[in-house]
């Protein structure tokens, strides 16, 4: 993997741990397009949802599920379980596709998505879905939660650590850099965010919305660990959460790895939708859908 494909804000002098073997490559590229799969499926039930999101998100979701995040998938509940918080609650439809895959949500069961007394809400909600830590719904407040349960882990002597996966459009929210400011005070080297940097909002692009850029050197004011990414690259991806463990400790800087992604990467028809943030799919498209993203795959499969 080139090194150029991770741009590193670490001190000088810091061993950047960029080697990244195929083989792990092979297996988080192939979790990722199932979890892509899946979305697509999940997104058929309802016609329409925040299926791009999902598409964009899915090599990051596979990296943290299938490399980096430390559960049990019989035990959703384990007390030694690395934290995954979705602050997104609407990415809900890919975090079901990554849970699904990781082997604590049955597979049969992601066709119930959006369905009446489904354990699988259109919105995630914890009180639902087994493996989902936090109820994502109004964003801004999911780093303030992880900030929280990172110390406590801290107190309670535990070495796990937590993930934040958060959106650009949270980095509009004064709450998300008030729990920055909180993460590095209290030095939660337990704690490593993720940011969905896809340019889209609700309400437009993002830098239309509200412009947040120079991002990188927001967090590194902050004091974070930054790393910046394609989040599309799986061996940028795999390099970048190797170099945040190997920052992880009890005591120290807290990780965040910006990532730039595509909304509905991999499925051309829906990457260059002009109304993208909450997608409607016509019927005959989802068919399409799948066969673009199947051949996708496995002619980078083949290459």
């Amino acid at each position: 993997m080139p090194t150029e494909t991770v741009q590193d804000h670490a001190p000088q002098g810091q061993t950047l741990l960029t080697a990244v073997s195929p083989e792990r490559v092979d297996k988080i590229s192939a979790a990722a397009y199932r979890i892509r799969h899946h979305a697509l499926n999940m997104g058929e039930v309802q016609g329409q949802g925040y299926v791009g999101q999902a598409l964009g998100a899915a090599d990051l979701l596979a990296t943290v599920y299938g490399d980096q995040l430390r559960f049990r998938p019989e035990d959703p509940h384990w007390e030694a379980r690395d934290r995954f918080l979705l602050s997104t609650g609407h990415y809900a439809i890919g975090h079901y596709a990554a849970l699904a895959e990781a082997g604590v949500v049955p597979v049969e069961e992601l066709e119930t998505y959006g369905s009446d007394d489904s354990r699988l809400p259109m919105s995630g909600m914890s009180t639902y879905t087994p493996g989902m830590e936090i109820s994502g719904g109004s964003l801004g407040h999911g780093l303030t939660i992880a900030v929280g349960m990172a110390l406590g882990l801290r107190y309670q002597g535990s070495d796990a650590r937590v993930f934040n996966f958060l959106s650009d459009g949270e980095l509009d929210e004064g709450s998300t850099w008030e729990a920055a400011m909180g993460a590095h005070h209290h030095q939660l080297g337990n704690l490593t965010a993720m940011v969905d940097i896809n340019a889209l909002q609700a309400d437009g692009k993002t830098d239309t919305v509200l412009r947040t850029e120079p991002v990188t050197e927001k967090w590194e004011s902050f004091g974070w660990y930054t790393q910046r990414v394609d989040g599309n690259d799986v061996g940028a991806l795999l390099a970048a959460f190797d170099n945040a463990a190997a920052q992880a400790a009890a005591v120290g800087r807290p990780s965040v790895i910006l990532c730039d992604t595509k909304v509905g990467r991999g499925v051309p028809l829906l990457e260059n939708r002009e109304k993208a943030h909450f997608m409607r799919i016509e019927e005959n498209e989802w068919q399409i859908c799948r066969e673009q993203l199947t051949a996708g795959y496995e002619g980078k499969a083949s290459a």
